[in-house]
């Protein structure tokens, strides 16, 4: 069975949702961040989002190119939305129907995991019905002071830790699981 992955790069205050921060991001951008980075993309299949991750996403990727831009345009897009419409561009596929449902058959077929950057409605929903099977966090050692965070009308939810790794220009990353039961 496929897992579904959900990471995120998020300042120490919790934003996570803020296209402003991106420049300060890639400047902890070592490499052995970039090391992280990249094979989380190459041990997914394919990946999933919501509307504002996958409309930000297809506005960029497809201008990019080399081995990561590569991979990510050519890989499969799932996309969680009320409002988009089918065709989608940019290989992806509207989840029609149960979202749960469709996940939890997404899951199912064998292959490689899951991954959804972003973090939203989608992630709360993944959240609620035990989808998630990790979370990588990707902590970088400044504060931003505005934006979305990482839980925001969130239920109380608990976690297990799976790792911790400390990396060159300070950024950690905290992988954590859904809690069997809460503690």
């Amino acid at each position: 069975m496929r897992k579904i992955i959900v990471a995120a790069e998020v300042s120490m205050d919790g934003v996570v949702n803020n296209p402003e921060m991106f420049a300060e991001i890639f400047k902890y951008h070592t490499d052995d961040v970039q090391d992280y980075l990249d094979n989380l993309l190459f041990s997914a299949e394919a990946l999933l989002s919501g509307r504002l991750t996958y409309e930000s996403f297809a506005k960029v990727w497809p201008t990019r190119t080399g081995k990561m831009a590569d991979y990510i345009n050519k890989m499969p897009k799932h996309v969680a939305s009320g409002t988009l419409k089918e065709p989608l561009s940019w290989n992806s596929k509207l989840i029609q129907g149960d979202v749960v449902e469709q996940l939890r058959k997404l899951k199912q077929i064998e292959g490689k995991d899951l991954v959804q950057y972003g973090v939203g409605k989608l992630t709360h929903t993944m959240l609620n019905h035990g989808l998630v099977d990790k979370f990588q966090l990707l902590v970088f050692p400044f504060t931003f002071g505005k934006g979305g965070r990482w839980f925001d009308g969130m239920d109380m939810k608990h976690f297990k830790l799976i790792e911790c790794k400390t990396f060159k220009s300070g950024a950690v990353l905290l992988q954590y699981g859904q809690a069997e039961n809460n503690l």
